[in-house]
């Protein structure tokens, strides 16, 4: 072979090894970025029922047909505040109390029932309480791992607990041992102020305190699939009532199917409708 077609063959290689086939190319970036951001959920308000302004709303549930509400205070907060579980009379607003706790000793926080007994919360003093579901009698305490005491619900197996984390605990009933941890998350990371809670046919649904957010979350990974944004509710509560403080408080009626939601010191409960 001569000079000049060795040239000629090195020049083809050269030029073969520079220019890649379009299989091997690199993948170009469209731009298309996914927004990751949860959806936010359309809501109706189909009622609006009497609350009570002195209650500290912390618990907000449905248990036999019966809305039950738990509330809290410290000794520095209005004289007419307790802390305290009840049946609340949606006509009135009324709550009848089932459990008292000395407000000088205890802030009361979220409320659940589970195989015929309920468990109720406390703020900072880790301490919880057990009581007959149909009495009320007072059957024993509880300590929980959490610095602090916040929302509380169950899947039926667990007692769920928030501590204002963006953990969410699953405590054994039996020995209110740590059974697992579910840490909240969207797409900017973990989530925190976790509050109230509620278990609605297969999701978590919580509030998120100092936001007008309830969050959907996943239970299986903790991630938040969708939010409910009730600025609008909070307005109108604060409207109505200038001492109205956070929303605060999701109870769901199996039966019925329908959701309440209402907030601290507010004077309203919304029965509100939204995609489950």
């Amino acid at each position: 072979m001569n000079k000049l077609s060795l040239c000629l063959l090195a020049g083809t290689l050269i030029v073969a090894c520079n220019n890649p086939s379009q299989n091997d190319a690199p993948a170009t970036n469209t731009g298309n970025v996914a927004d990751n951001t949860p959806p936010t959920l359309d809501f109706t308000v189909v009622k609006a029922y009497p609350h009570d302004t002195s209650a500290y709303t912390e618990g907000f549930l449905f248990h036999d047909g019966k809305l039950y509400e738990a509330t809290g205070t410290e000794p520095d907060m209005p004289a007419g505040r307790r802390s305290l579980f009840g049946t609340v009379d949606l006509a009135t607003g009324k709550i009848t109390p089932k459990a008292e706790l000395d407000r000088n000793k205890y802030f009361g926080e979220g409320i659940a029932f589970l195989n015929g007994k309920v468990y109720q919360l406390t703020y900072k003093t880790k301490v919880g309480f057990i009581y007959d579901a149909t009495t009320f009698k007072k059957l024993g305490e509880f300590t929980f791992p959490s610095a602090e005491g916040w929302g509380m619900t169950t899947d039926g197996a667990y007692l769920i607990m928030s501590d204002g984390t963006s953990n969410i605990s699953y405590l054994d009933p039996n020995t209110f041992r740590l059974a697992k941890v579910l840490g909240v998350t969207d797409n900017n990371g973990p989530v925190s102020n976790i509050n109230e809670l509620e278990l609605i046919k297969g999701y978590l649904y919580a509030n998120q305190w100092q936001t007008n957010y309830i969050l959907k979350i996943d239970p299986a990974s903790g991630k938040v699939v969708a939010r409910l944004n009730l600025d609008n509710l909070v307005s109108q509560a604060r409207n109505q009532y200038p001492d109205a403080e956070v929303l605060n408080g999701i109870a769901y009626d199996s039966t019925s199917g329908k959701v309440y939601v209402t907030g601290k010191l507010w004077p309203s409960i919304y029965e509100i409708k939204f995609p489950i």
